[in-house]
């Protein structure tokens, strides 16, 4: 769903670009509060998995593919402050590098991709659990509700800006009806996608996972024919806060670099939602050129590698590798933040 130049014209481009920059203002401020130097890593290697990820096109119907937003998941593992920066970080790559999705239109891919499906799949997502039993399977369920509604809220709201500022005269009746049904099946896709990424963290590491925090129902065993508590382990284990995260870590980074450097390959070569829906309505009428048409990236292919699997697996890699760089060097600096000002909070006190 990465919205193109020449979509949206530029005064409507220009607000939404405002409205995005402030909802990254905000999500830094309020990502100090989930944010330290231990979980600083693995915020960054959630945004290079979703980068990994939506290399990775479905098909959903004749002709049309999807491929994974991200918001609900990355505001699931890592907070929704967080989740929206680790889009954010994600779409600025893909746009400066691979002249994915415009960049005058950044503003509305945030605003579109990050804040809204964010916001809507953290927002369900907390109503879910707020209502079933604190265990691993619902926050696996709650996971796939979430991100299967972020989808479609996500279509609704583009729909909602192309109405305002859209630059072809399209019955907006039309663009809702092909952009919602569309995206109701990609939602499916995303879905599964989320609860199975969520639920295979909160299987080994929940600790880790910031929509299971609080998740502290025993280990049940069937006696009987009756569930009991199970006993006690002899030992108890290391804190959450000292248990090494290096394993998951590594985990996730082979599984992103696999996924971005090989199994992209097969990804499918259909147009996605919003790409189909604008090439039968006509909204893709005005669009423009990438101004990074001619990275060395564009396309996500390495420029003068002749091979095609491996110049897309390349720069897969490469496209891995620097969202990492960058998710997880901006992330460590909003945690020095959050230690810096912990600090200076203990030393005033300590005054008084």
């Amino acid at each position: 769903m990465h919205v193109p130049d020449g979509f949206i014209n530029a005064p409507v481009s220009a607000v939404t670009g405002v409205v995005a920059a402030g909802a990254v203002a905000v999500s830094l401020r309020g990502a100090r509060r989930e944010l330290n130097e231990r979980t600083a890593p693995l915020a960054g290697l959630v945004a290079a998995f979703i980068f990994a990820v939506q290399m990775l096109n479905f098909p959903v119907a004749a002709g049309t593919s999807g491929h994974l937003l991200g918001g609900a998941l990355a505001a699931i593992l890592v907070g929704p402050y967080t989740g929206v920066l680790c889009i954010s970080v994600v779409l600025l790559m893909q746009g400066i590098l691979f002249a994915d999705g415009g960049l005058t239109a950044l503003g509305v891919n945030v605003l579109d991709m990050g804040v809204v499906t964010t916001v809507v799949a953290y927002a369900l997502f907390r109503g879910l659990l707020g209502v079933l039993p604190r265990t691993r399977r619902s926050v696996t369920a709650a996971s796939f509700v979430a991100a299967l509604v972020s989808v479609p809220a996500a279509a609704c709201a583009f729909t909602l800006i192309y109405w305002i500022g859209g630059t072809t005269d399209i019955p907006i009746g039309k663009v809702f009806t092909a952009m919602v049904g569309v995206h109701v099946l990609i939602g499916i896709g995303e879905a599964l996608i989320t609860a199975l990424t969520v639920g295979a963290v909160v299987a080994v590491r929940p600790d880790l996972v910031h929509g299971a925090k609080g998740l502290t129902a025993p280990l049940k065993l069937r006696v009987d024919g009756e569930l009991v508590d199970a006993p006690a382990p002899e030992r108890e284990p290391a804190p959450a806060a000292h248990r090494p995260t290096r394993g998951l870590w590594a985990t996730g980074l082979v599984t992103a670099l696999v996924l971005a450097g090989f199994v992209s390959f097969y990804a499918s070569a259909n147009p996605d939602g919003l790409e189909k829906v604008a090439t039968d309505k006509g909204i893709d009428k005005e669009a423009k050129e990438h101004a990074a048409k001619d990275s060395p990236l564009a396309d996500y292919g390495v420029k003068d590698v002749s091979n095609a699997r491996l110049s897309g697996g390349l720069a897969g890699v490469i496209g891995v590798g620097a969202t990492l760089v960058a998710g997880s060097g901006a992330f460590y600096v909003v945690s020095r933040r959050r230690r810096t000002q912990d600090e200076a909070d203990t030393r005033t006190e300590e005054k008084v």
